[in-house]
């Protein structure tokens, strides 16, 4: 079955409240895909709201409008997806090709690395002005 069994979308102004919305279609997600184990969720979701949060923290304008943030969450019966968007944003200064965990006195550049041990893949596209990060998580098996 490859269908899609539960999905959820958001796009809003990339700022801190939108974290919090991102939290909360999640929770809903959970309620018409209960059947997905909690580690998957817990690992999913974390990876999520890094990724969004890295969209909220890190994202740079090209234009005097503000950056907005897209997260479309999908669950399928094997695996989860997310695509995380960010549009109107310039091409980031660290791409996802960046491999390991930077130096224990680094300020920053965890987040990238945290997403990958959360999920099966992660895979970034720019397109038409919109950064896209695609994260996937394939389910355990009970």
């Amino acid at each position: 079955m490859n269908d899609v069994i539960a999905r959820r979308s958001l796009r809003d102004q990339a700022t801190p409240e939108s974290i919090d919305a991102v939290h909360a279609q999640i929770e809903e997600l959970w309620n018409d895909a209960s059947f997905v184990p909690d580690l998957d969720r817990m690992t999913f979701a974390t990876a999520v709201i890094e990724a969004a949060t890295n969209v909220v923290q890190h994202a740079v304008p090209v234009s005097p409008a503000p950056v907005e943030l897209g997260v479309d969450i999908f669950v399928k019966a094997h695996s989860l997806r997310a695509e995380v968007s960010a549009f109107g944003a310039a091409d980031p200064e660290l791409g996802p090709d960046a491999e390991g965990m930077p130096g224990p006195d680094a300020e920053s550049g965890r987040g990238l690395a945290l997403i990958r041990a959360l999920v099966t893949t992660v895979t970034f596209a720019r397109q038409d002005g919109t950064n896209i990060w695609v994260l996937s998580r394939d389910a355990t098996t009970a």
